[in-house]
């Protein structure tokens, strides 16, 4: 698993009219090519009555499943630079589908590469780009005596407190990325004089919203 990558944030869309062709753009997290592929067929049935229903996506954590499709436009001036977008932004895991209803002007080869490739990158501003970060979920558990200090030294600290549990002892959940467990556990031993117990529980990812 990579400890950090760039996607989106799940599902959004953006619309635009260049010389008076509607653009439609919709972007999803997709984590597989089967939820890509379906994404692209709902895009399709929904805009059935356009004029095309360009594609592209980029699936997988070393961006091995690469796809564009140019529905009906002149080749290489939809999909691809579609797809082109997607590998400048650095984004995994993300499908986009670029509706167009034409308008009675043609934009030529340089105009229809121009169109997806601004209207793919509106989308994507409008649905929104996420950093996602490998967290280790570490599990402190410590006498109700020390809450106070623990608590208070984890909020003004970089570690994410996440949950607090009130049982027999009170077990704190810390989010912490992977690389910085030791010195997390040492920090925590330090803080407690060696009176808190430590384990690692679930490793999942955290997102993070990126200004473009």
């Amino acid at each position: 698993m990579l400890e950090s990558y760039y996607t989106v944030n799940y599902l959004g869309s953006e619309e635009l009219t260049i010389q008076k062709s509607r653009f439609i753009g919709h972007v999803k997290r997709c984590e597989t090519e089967d939820e890509a592929q379906s994404f692209i067929e709902s895009m399709k049935k929904q805009y059935k009555d356009a004029t095309h229903n360009c594609s592209a996506y980029m699936i997988g954590e070393h961006d091995l499943i690469q796809k564009a499709n140019d529905d009906g436009e002149p080749s290489g001036t939809a999909g691809v630079p579609m797809l082109e977008v997607l590998k400048k932004m650095g984004l995994k895991d993300t499908a986009v589908v670029v509706t167009r209803y034409f308008g009675g002007t043609k934009l030529g080869a340089g105009g229809l590469i121009r169109a997806y490739s601004s209207t793919t990158s509106e989308a994507i501003k409008a649905t929104g780009v996420v950093k996602r970060e490998l967290m280790q979920t570490m599990k402190v558990s410590i006498d109700y005596t020390l809450l106070g200090k623990v608590e208070n030294e984890i909020r003004h600290s970089t570690y994410h407190l996440d949950e607090i549990h009130y049982l027999e002892k009170v077990e704190i959940d810390v989010k912490v990325e992977t690389n910085q467990t030791t010195a997390f556990e040492t920090w925590i031993t330090n803080l407690t004089s060696g009176q808190a117990l430590i384990d690692k529980g679930e490793c999942n990812y955290s997102d993070t919203p990126i200004s473009l």
